[in-house]
């Protein structure tokens, strides 16, 4: 079976990391483990209390997620980061210490579910800066605070956006000083003192330093980085961040020289995706490998060969093949066999695909 292999101490020194280099800049930060879909196994290995020490919250955008991640750990403050859906008010009270939201009405029942609980929920308001995701409009902020502070049994600590994540909209300077000045509105118009300005994600690191943010921007919410060593801004590494936290093996099933274009008639009926074959001759050959994986595990976009000379060729449901040209290492000795295992490097959206499939191993080294 292929495998995820999970390097655990890298990703752990990476957290870490991040953890000294916010408390340094003074910023408070949410670990993001939603690309892990509550993974027990992964949060055992990487939730450690050695890791957790310098983290605010551990945040999932699947309320399963964080109930695995109560289950693992109790203790842990728990953030959800989307907006609840109204019907599910109870559990997101339930397992989460904090969420984000945009609407009254759902506030309204988090505030009943929060009452019958007996406790108080936590809660930060997302503003609408132009990603045109999640996000109540700017003209109707003061209203919507006024309303929201009414309710007994909501605490808001905070004010939020979100950027860079479905349209790209840069979090420059303007963008984020905007949410300042919200802050400042709010706590100047209600006397109310909200404790974070959540504006800054893996995509705003590198402006920390920079100072190319407000620096009253003291909350992140950070997975990419912490995981892949990543910042999506630039998309290079951070720090002295690591990059090389996941790879992913398959085995190799057959190996077979064959014809390059296929022969017969092609149709759409097909479910697999295939290369261009269009200006290729349909006499040449090359030796052809079946590996144990395909589009319901992992799309091949999201995969990287480490063995730069594979082409990729076809994949289906359950197989990927690839073209090992003539199978010859430099010295004319067979590079690949039966058995074989081949090697690739999965992006952020790969390692989620991988975890969610049931026909894929984990293993954490």
């Amino acid at each position: 079976m292929a495998e995820l292999i999970i390097q655990t101490e890298k990703i752990k020194k990476n957290i870490k990391y991040l953890g000294n280099y916010f408390q340094k800049h003074n910023i408070h930060w949410s670990l993001i483990t939603k690309v892990f879909s509550g993974d027990k196994a992964f949060l055992q290995h990487i939730l450690t209390e050695d890791v957790l020490q310098k983290i605010d919250s551990v945040g999932d955008s699947r309320l399963t997620s964080l109930k695995n991640l109560k289950e693992v750990n109790p203790n842990i403050k728990t953030i959800y980061i989307k907006p609840p859906a109204k019907v599910y008010a109870e559990e997101v009270v339930q397992f989460a210490d904090i969420s984000l939201n945009t609407s009254l009405g759902t506030i309204q029942a988090l505030n009943e579910a929060a009452k019958k609980a007996g406790k108080i929920h936590q809660i930060i308001i997302m503003i609408e800066l132009g990603e045109l995701r999640e996000g109540v409009n700017r003209t109707d902020i003061m209203l919507f605070y006024e309303k929201v502070f009414k309710l007994s049994y909501i605490e808001v600590i905070g004010i939020g956006s979100n950027l860079g994540c479905m349209y790209g909209v840069a979090p420059t300077y303007d963008k984020l000083l905007q949410l300042s000045l919200y802050k400042e509105l709010i706590s100047a118009k209600f006397d109310k003192e909200l404790k974070f300005i959540s504006g800054g994600t893996s995509i705003t690191l590198p402006l920390i330093e920079s100072k190319q943010i407000p620096k009253d921007i003291n909350h992140f919410r950070v997975g990419e980085a912490a995981f892949f060593g990543i910042s999506p801004l630039y998309n290079e590494r951070f720090k002295n961040l690591s990059t090389n936290t996941f790879s992913f093996t398959a085995n190799i099933i057959e190996i077979e020289e064959k014809k390059t274009v296929p022969d017969g008639v092609i149709n759409d009926s097909s479910i697999g995706l295939a290369a261009d074959f269009s200006e290729r001759n349909t006499g040449e050959t090359s030796v052809k490998a079946i590996l144990d994986f395909g589009i319901l595990d992992v799309d091949k976009k999201d995969i990287e060969a480490m063995d730069k000379s594979l082409n990729f060729v076809g994949i289906t449901s359950d197989m990927i093949v690839v073209d090992i040209g003539n199978n010859k290492t430099k010295d004319g000795k067979q590079k690949y066999q039966i058995g074989d295992k081949i090697t690739f490097r999965p992006n952020y959206m790969g390692v989620a695909r991988l975890l969610n499939s049931k026909f894929i191993d984990k293993e954490f080294a």
